[in-house]
């Protein structure tokens, strides 16, 4: 009131609030502040805060709060900053409004101050877990006197940014995420302007994941094991640890420290329900998980198999269960894989409880595994598998062979048996086998060692009936049956047949039907050729009634062996032979070579091959179709001939040449191709007669010319002179005379093959001696011209027979007959321009031609010239 005694409007101004030291919390960027409240307004306090960076105190965060009902006097409020605390200093004050309208004055600022860097630069966050997919920033706090040049995240260079304090820089790095590297942490890393480097390095998490499916379970009312799934894995190497405890609620136990997905605590006396909660902490936050449950129906008994007792066909199984569970009802379950499960009660929980499993099969494996529950209502863990076998229960497939021995009333029988064990065992100890038969009214047995299969056993021509049993330790067999029919002379062996063969898919059998096989088939069959005894090594199989065909798989037998399969008829008196065939399951093409069978019989133009080989021999790993034979000679050609017919064994070549090496072969034919070859190398005859012939011919004839032309010797002697005249006062130019040569050269060459056995034209360049120059020159020679003493040359043609090799031993050869043409050309300086030469004439005479052997009368005949001569001889 003032003096007068008037209201005055004025309102005090309240008192600013005093502020405690901001605190920093464990992250490194929340920072906290407290202070003491005033409850003066009516409607509520309001009060501002605002936060300010660097020693400038830049305002960068402003808040009204408004605290209607505060429990306590002192508040305390936090504020998280999204640059580290340790970056730069953080101011904070706080004024209050009266009514929500007149404010205080402010209070003084409190600062937590930043990090200083004293001799190597500071990074923040250092070593800290930071929350997956956020943003994050980190700067870098270089010395006194210093500056930041750049800041690289994980190997990537960012925009440096300015937070206010001197020197320092800092960088945003958006969307953070866990790295795929063996470790989980980011490299940071800030160069200075000293030129120095500094890192540091963080971790990249995520927060903890809530429990889910928590549940808890007690095996013997005094112990409680609850489990959860942890959630997402986290990895051991991403530095944020996590802590996980367990609180009853409704008691006052401590807390207890537990597993990531498991935790087990004792059961309070005397308590059935239970509120627990499961809490998980890490540097990234909190997660709890809160659970109710009453423990009697959460019980999950504990068995241990105590024993298992197989059988053929069943086996009991016996159990015990664990911990003080008496005054329970337990409903058990038994299971065995494969196909067997049953239920039963187990009234007394403290004593042994067992059940016994039907319906199994014998020689087979199984496991057997239990579980129970109290009331039915919480089933307990399956124990472990306990394996156990069933006791076999073995059969006998028998087979028999029989043999004819040189009495008729004797017989040979070898007993083929093979165990059969019913289930899935791979082996049984059997002991031994009994073998019964019956034979003149008594019953005999005989008894073989587990390891043999067959027994040999002598009978008369009477049907006999055979028993044979196998002996095991434990569990059942059956005995096998068979019966060996009376001997019949009247039987006849079947016609063998061979069976074609299928690689992939190997052998298709097949038979006509018999109405007298009132109890199916039996195809046995062993390998043809072997060394070891059919015997020994035979297979059979077992056909059903009404079945005519059986597949083999080619897996079953050897490539290149020659199989044969017996195909039985069952009847009530045994069993009778209908059908023999033969094959292969692969023909290979590698069979012997035949013997080739010695003198080689040839003549001029043939040859006759004759070998020896046996067709039929089983030990072939091919059947053989045929033979091929070839033929070759000095040429590139080669004569094939076909044998298609496996029993002939002779072929004769015809075709060849006379005195000619050849190389023949001979082999053996399979569907594969041909086999190993023989060879050899035969010369052919030489035909003499025709050679003869040929050789006289000609002789004969041109004797024949001699003999009819000795009486006009003279006449034609004087005719060659006329021809070969050179008329006086001609001349005889050099090319015409190169002309004339060269015709007479090609007409020898032309010369036919069977005339002459070879042609020689010999041009001889020589330079005769000065005295025969002097005789042949023409008396009076002209300068210049050709018979000029400077040069001369001798052109020689002979045609004459050369030596041919002799072939066989014969007579003598006859003279032949030569041809001789002597040309003597005095050569000058120069040949090209055409030279005159006189002609002088012509002369003949006869002097005696050598041949191979013997002599003969020879023409010669010259026509001279001036410097030549042209010699013409004939035999």
């Amino acid at each position: 009131m003032d003096l007068r005694g008037g209201c005055l409007d004025t309102v005090l101004q309240p008192l600013s609030p005093s502020i405690n030291h901001p605190r920093v919390d464990s992250d490194g960027r929340s920072l906290s502040v407290s202070w003491r409240v005033n409850h003066s307004s009516l409607v509520g306090d309001v009060y501002e805060i605002q936060i300010s960076r660097a020693e400038s105190h830049a305002v960068i965060y402003t808040k009204n709060l408004s605290l209607s009902s505060v429990d306590s006097d002192e508040y305390t409020w936090t504020w998280t900053s999204d640059v580290p605390l340790e970056c730069v200093d953080h101011s904070v004050r706080v004024r209050q409004f009266y009514n929500r309208s007149v404010p205080s004055p402010w209070s003084d600022w409190v600062t937590n101050y930043g990090a200083q860097a004293q001799h190597e630069t500071q990074i923040f966050p250092s070593r800290q877990v930071l929350r997956e997919h956020t943003s994050a920033v980190f700067c870098c706090i270089p010395p006194r006197g210093a500056g930041v040049t750049n800041m690289t995240f994980n190997n990537s260079e960012y925009p440096l940014l300015s937070v206010g304090a001197t020197g320092v820089k800092a960088i945003t790095v958006h969307n953070l995420t866990i790295p795929t590297t063996f470790l989980k942490r980011l490299l940071l890393s800030c160069s200075d302007t000293r030129g120095k480097i500094s890192h540091a390095r963080n971790y990249i998490s995520f927060p903890p994941q809530r429990p889910v499916n928590l549940r808890c379970a007690t095996s013997d009312m005094i112990t409680v094991i609850c489990t959860w799934d942890s959630g997402r894995q986290r990895d051991l190497d991403d530095g944020n640890n996590q802590k996980h405890t367990l609180h009853i609620e409704n008691s006052d136990q401590d807390p207890i420290r537990c597993d990531p997905s498991s935790c087990y605590f004792r059961a309070v006396p005397q308590r059935e329900e239970y509120n627990i909660s499961v809490v998980v902490k890490d540097q990234l936050g909190e997660e709890t998980e809160s659970y109710t449950f009453n423990i009697s129906d959460r019980v999950s008994p504990v068995l241990e198999v105590v024993r298992v007792s197989p059988g053929v066909t069943h086996s009991t199984v016996s159990w015990v269960v664990q911990g003080n569970l008496a005054r329970l009802n337990l409903l058990c379950e038994v299971t065995t894989d494969p196909d067997s499960s049953t239920q039963l009660i187990c009234n007394s929980a403290s004593v042994l409880c067992g059940v016994k499993l039907e319906h199994l099969f014998p020689n087979t494996c199984y496991s057997a595994r239990a579980r129970c529950s109290a009331n039915g209502r919480f089933w307990g863990e399956w124990t472990q598998p306990v394996s156990f076998t069933t006791y076999p229960m073995v059969t006998l497939d028998v087979w028999r062979r029989i043999k004819q021995r040189s009495d008729p009333n004797a017989r040979q029988v070898t007993l083929l048996w093979t165990p059969h064990v019913s289930g899935s065992a791979a082996t049984v100890d059997i002991q031994g086998y009994v073998v019964q038969w019956s034979q003149g009214g008594q019953n005999r047995t005989e008894w073989k060692d587990g390891r043999q299969t067959q027994a040999e056993v002598s009978i008369d021509a009477g049907q006999h009936d055979f028993t044979v049993q196998a002996v095991v330790l434990t569990g059942s067999t059956v005995p096998a049956h068979i019966t060996v029919p009376q001997r019949d002379d009247r039987e006849t062996l079947p016609v063998k047949k061979r069976v074609s063969s299928n690689t992939a898919a190997g052998f298709n059998l097949t038979w006509d039907h018999a109405d007298t096989a009132t109890c199916g088939y039996t195809v046995e069959w062993c390998i043809l050729g072997s060394a070891v005894p059919c015997t020994d090594a035979v297979r059979w199989v077992k056909v059903l009634e009404g079945n005519n065909t059986l597949v083999l798989s080619a897996r079953h037998f050897k490539a290149g062996c020659r199989y044969i399969f017996n195909i039985y008829e069952c009847t009530e008196n045994g069993h009778r032979l209908l059908e023999a065939q033969t094959g292969y399951s692969q023909e290979l093409q590698s069979v012997k070579s035949p013997s080739l069978v010695e003198p080689i019989q040839s003549t001029s133009s043939s040859v006759t091959l004759e070998w020896s080989y046996d067709e039929d021999d089983p030990a072939h790993p091919a059947f053989i179709t045929g033979y091929l034979v070839t033929a070759q000679g000095v040429g590139p050609d080669q004569l094939n001939v076909s044998v298609a017919d496996p029993r002939r064994k002779s072929v004769t070549i015809e075709g060849l040449q006379q005195n000619q090496e050849y190389a023949f072969s001979v082999s053996a034919l399979t569907k594969e191709g041909p086999g190993e070859p023989t060879s050899i190398s035969i010369r052919t005859r030489t035909n003499h007669a025709a050679h003869l012939a040929k050789i006289l011919t000609p002789i004969l004839l041109l004797l024949g010319c001699i003999v009819l032309m000795w009486p006009q010797r003279k006449m034609l002697r004087s005719g060659l002179k006329e021809i070969f005249a050179y008329p006086a006062g001609m001349n005889i130019k050099t090319p015409e005379l190169d002309g004339f040569l060269h015709e007479t050269a090609e007409r020898l060459r032309s010369q036919r093959a069977e005339e002459c056995s070879s042609c020689d034209i010999e041009i001889l360049n020589t330079r005769p001696p000065l005295d025969e120059t002097t005789a042949l020159s023409d008396p009076d020679p002209r300068p210049g011209s050709l018979s000029s003493p400077s040069a001369r040359l001798l052109l020689q043609a002979d045609y004459c027979p050369q030596s041919v090799p002799a072939l066989w031993d014969g007579p003598a050869l006859q003279p032949i007959k030569c041809v001789t043409n002597e040309t003597y050309l005095h050569t000058g300086e120069d040949l090209s321009e055409a030279q005159e030469v006189p002609f002088t004439g012509i002369q003949s005479k006869f002097e005696p031609c050598e041949g191979l052997q013997g002599t003969a009368s020879v023409l010669y005949a010259y026509i001279s010239i001036d410097g030549f001569k042209v010699q013409v001889q004939t035999c």
